[in-house]
C-alpha cells in the first residue's frame, strides 16, 4: 500500500484542511444545480439500496454522501482531510465520516457493496491512479459497483489559491481511455459512461466524465 504521510499527501491534507469551510460554503449545495449528477446518483442509489455498505471516497464536506443517505443507501464518507471529515460530520451527523486515503484504504478485502468517488483522482499521477483503482477493486466485493467522476482532458493546473485560501494543489485531468484501462486492469468491467459539458457559472469550465464500473465477479 502507498504511504499516506509522504510530503505530497501532507500538502493535500493541509490544503483541504484550510479549504474545508469555504469549500462547504460554496459547494455543499452544488447538486441542486447539476441535474445529470443527480440522475446518475439516483441510478446508483436505486441499485445500491439495501445491498450493504457504500463508501463515498474523497467525500469532502459530505454532499454526495448526504444525497445518497437521503435516498436510503447505507453510506459512509472517507476523506484524507481531517478538517473535511469533521465538517462533514457536523453537516450530516446521521452519516459516519472518517479519515483515510484511497491509496491505502482502511477496510478489508471485499468489505464494500459499492463506492462513489467524485473527483477523488484529480491530484494523482499514473502510478497513483493505478494504485487507487487496485485499492477500490480490493475493498469492493465481487460484482460491487463503482461510480467514478473526473475531469476529462490532458490539462494539469496548479493552484496557489482557491476560494480565497492559500493552497498547494495540482489538478490533473484524465483522458477517459486511460482511466478505463486502469479500471480494466484492476479487475473492473465498464458498464456505462457519460461525458458532459460544464454547468456554466457553477463549476470549473471543464468537461466531466462519469463511469459505472463493476468489480468483476471472477477477479481476485
Amino acid at each position: 500500500m502507498a504511504p499516506t504521510n509522504d510530503p505530497k499527501t501532507g500538502r493535500l491534507r493541509d490544503s483541504y484542511d484550510r479549504l474545508a469551510r469555504p469549500y462547504a460554503d460554496n459547494l455543499f449545495d452544488e447538486l441542486s444545480h447539476k441535474p445529470l449528477d443527480r440522475a446518475l446518483l439516483d441510478a446508483f442509489a436505486e441499485e445500491m439500496r439495501g445491498q450493504g455498505p457504500v463508501v463515498d471516497v474523497g467525500c469532502g464536506p459530505g454532499q454526495v454522501a448526504r444525497y445518497l443517505h437521503e435516498r436510503g443507501v447505507s453510506v459512509s464518507g472517507l476523506d484524507l482531510s481531517p478538517g473535511m471529515v469533521a465538517l462533514a460530520a457536523r453537516l450530516t451527523p446521521e452519516v459516519s465520516f472518517r479519515e483515510g486515503s484511497i491509496l491505502a484504504l482502511p477496510d478489508p478485502d471485499g468489505a464494500w457493496a459499492g463506492c462513489v468517488a467524485f473527483y477523488a483522482i484529480v491530484h494523482f499521477d499514473t502510478a497513483e491512479l493505478r494504485q487507487a483503482m487496485r485499492e477500490l477493486a480490493r475493498v469492493l466485493r465481487p460484482a460491487g459497483l463503482l461510480l467514478l467522476a473526473f475531469h476529462e482532458g490532458v490539462e494539469r493546473i496548479h493552484r496557489d489559491e482557491l476560494l480565497g485560501v492559500a493552497v498547494d494543489l495540482d489538478f490533473v485531468f484524465w483522458e477517459t481511455a486511460s482511466v478505463e484501462r486502469e479500471l480494466l486492469e484492476a479487475g473492473f468491467v465498464i458498464e456505462a459512461k457519460l461525458d458532459r459539458a460544464p454547468y456554466q457559472g457553477h463549476e470549473h469550465p471543464s468537461r466531466r466524465t462519469y463511469l459505472f464500473a463493476r468489480r468483476h465477479p471472477g477477479s481476485w
